[in-house]
């Protein structure tokens, strides 16, 4: 096998379809559950914050869609997909490419000399090339601080309306974070937001390290609700179990004391840590990747989705990772000598969708 990818989620499926695009057949997709199935697991009420428009035929590709033809706008007839609408959507991608998709858990991955290794619980699988593109949604973030594992991660919330209790306190004040404060607040339950910055009055216009428009506008209704707090520039320390309450102690010296499970809302950690000594780290969390999203010290292991950063460009939303797609083909394709269409390319190209050049990505906004 010339190429595998592990993961049939968003980055998985669209590389897939560009290199089917290119004529090139010599892959393997690997995924352990069912296709989308991070979506698939997403709560009840969550939708992508990225909304989808059919605008392609004016040169404005739908930010969810995996390829220039397709939009989930078009699709399912609706701006914010939930999580269950996207892997159907993913579903569609892969039946009408006709994907080579295969179920199997990659429980470690090796090189020796030119070849990777991956073992699986069936066989094991050698290939030249490997892209990891499993994502981050099915490692939360469970040990952020002291006591974290007596809180319950939004990652394991099946609806919002299914948790018990009156009140509620979110750890976290970035998108997931407000997500639930949104939805409970909708429920009729009082909520704590406790985040350590103030995502919501920054000046930042990046979406990755800012909310988004989508979830500004759900917060301020949630605050109108009176029934929302928020705890600004406050982190959490700690959290204890004493006589049935949950008591957090807090960065300012002071302790806020919640009657239900607090709902952790603190992110993930990189799918690709699975296979870590693979990799260079950057302050153990930001795995260092070439101008071609390759690791740094195992030659033909490439990185696609949330967790490719490059210097201040965070590609964390399918616009951005989308972007990166084409870079990887390319790569792959010329190491391996062979030929394909540089139409194909020149069309991801008008679609926004081979980003070659990173010193263009700083988002700035004057009004």
């Amino acid at each position: 096998m010339n190429l595998i990818i592990v993961g049939a989620g968003p980055s998985g499926i669209g590389l897939g379809i560009l290199l089917k695009k290119l004529n090139f057949h010599d892959f393997l997709i690997l995924e352990k559950e069912e296709i989308g199935a991070s979506f698939q697991k997403w709560p009840e009420e969550m939708k992508l914050i990225t909304p989808s428009f059919t605008g392609h035929g004016f040169g404005m590709l739908d930010l969810n869609a995996l390829a220039p033809e397709t939009s989930p706008a078009y699709t399912f007839g609706k701006e914010h997909l939930t999580g269950k609408e996207y892997a159907k959507y993913l579903q569609l991608l892969v039946d009408h490419f006709k994907l080579p998709v295969k179920q199997a858990f990659v429980q470690k991955a090796e090189k020796k000399e030119d070849t990777f290794q991956l073992y699986t619980e069936q066989e094991i699988i050698e290939s030249t090339f490997v892209v990891w593109a499993t994502g981050e949604y099915t490692t939360p973030n469970l040990n952020s601080f002291e006591g974290a594992g007596l809180a319950l991660h939004n990652r394991f919330v099946r609806s919002w309306s299914e948790l018990e209790g009156e009140e509620f306190t979110v750890i976290g004040g970035y998108e997931s974070g407000i997500d639930a404060a949104y939805h409970l607040t909708a429920n009729e339950r009082n909520v704590t937001v406790i985040s350590r910055t103030s995502t919501w009055n920054t000046a930042k216009a990046d979406p990755s390290i800012a909310l988004s428009p989508y979830t500004k506008e759900r917060l301020e209704i949630a605050y109108d609700t009176d029934r929302l707090e928020l705890l600004d520039n406050v982190e959490v320390l700690k959290i204890a179990l004493i006589d049935g309450d949950y008591v957090l102690y807090l960065s300012d010296g002071t302790t806020h004391v919640s009657k239900t499970r607090p709902i952790l809302a603190t992110g993930f950690i990189p799918g690709v840590k699975q296979i870590q000594s693979l990799f260079e780290w950057e302050n153990g969390m930001i795995p260092k990747l070439t101008s071609q999203d390759e690791s740094t010290i195992t030659s033909g292991l490439f990185l696609a989705g949330p967790n490719v950063k490059h210097q201040n460009v965070i590609f964390c939303y399918i616009y951005k990772f989308r972007q990166r797609f084409a870079v990887i083909a390319k790569e792959i394709l010329d190491r391996s000598n062979i030929n394909y269409s540089n139409e194909v390319f020149d069309v991801y190209r008008q679609n926004n969708m081979f980003l070659e050049d990173l010193s263009c990505c700083e988002v700035n906004c004057e009004c």
